[in-house]
């Protein structure tokens, strides 16, 4: 369950990322999540909620990675990216799922790229899976069937790691993928 795999990446962050995790901004509270569901018309999935309930992702002054060479995007945030980058969809974006309408990005390095939550599946059908979308390089790697899946890819490479091995580069993958596909 993703409640788990929540409080499994609380303890270890409090243990391995101390400084880190105290910069990281409090959970939203539902009652935000459904105004913001409503401003940007989009339902969010319960695993989702359930990350912003957990954390609202890091201060944009604070650039040490989440995942993956990646800061965690605020909900706020995150619905606005998606929704100026679904205005682009056949103006600055001509090709197939170079972005697509159904894609939340969760995560970015600051450069234009994001790893995402794809409420469709498009590409596997598997929805809820997690996606990185390169803002100009036409392949898009499903990186996980889905947010719990990745996360726990997250706590085990925290549990295996020693703290002295760790920096604020944090990459993680998940057996059998990425999965690539070109657009």
């Amino acid at each position: 369950m993703i409640e788990t795999v929540l409080q499994k990446l609380e303890n270890n962050l409090a243990l391995k990322r101390t400084v880190f995790y105290h910069k990281l901004q409090k959970g939203v509270e539902i009652s935000e999540i459904e105004k913001l569901e409503k401003q940007w018309n989009k339902v969010l999935p319960d695993d989702l909620k359930k990350l912003y309930l957990w954390r609202n992702g890091q201060p944009e002054q604070v650039y040490e990675a989440f995942v993956n060479n990646s800061m965690m995007i605020p909900l706020q945030q995150a619905l606005e990216i998606a929704q100026n980058l679904t205005a682009m969809i056949g103006k600055d974006f001509d090709r197939e799922n170079w972005w697509h309408q159904s894609w939340i990005p969760l995560f970015h390095n600051g450069g234009g790229d994001y790893i995402g939550y794809d409420l469709e599946g498009v590409f596997t059908g598997q929805k809820g899976q997690i996606l990185k979308h390169y803002h100009n390089y036409e392949v898009r790697n499903v990186l996980a069937s889905s947010l719990e899946v990745f996360l726990e890819a997250l706590n085990t490479l925290y549990e295996k790691t020693p703290s002295e091995e760790l920096d604020e580069y944090v990459e993680i993958s998940v057996a059998g993928y990425p999965k690539r596909f070109k657009v």
